[in-house]
């Protein structure tokens, strides 16, 4: 595997955490534990990418089926 995958499963399993308890959280709070689920992973993202996935979390509806991070972040 190599370590661009890696990262994107890790990127992936921090999106997925989030993404399960994001209905009932208050504004700011998804992109706040997308931030410290990275910084917990080591992982390291521009900030316009945690951005674009907290928006992609927070915009997703129930049915969608899980957010894809290497979908939003390509």
């Amino acid at each position: 595997m190599t370590e661009s995958n890696e990262k994107t499963e890790a990127v992936q399993a921090v999106v997925d955490r989030v993404t399960s308890y994001q209905e009932s959280a208050p504004e700011g709070t998804v992109e706040a534990e997308l931030r410290k689920g990275l910084g917990e992973a080591g992982l390291d993202l521009p900030d316009a990418d945690v951005t674009a996935l907290a928006e992609a979390i927070e915009s997703a509806e129930e049915g969608d089926g899980p957010v894809q991070a290497a979908s939003v972040l390509s």
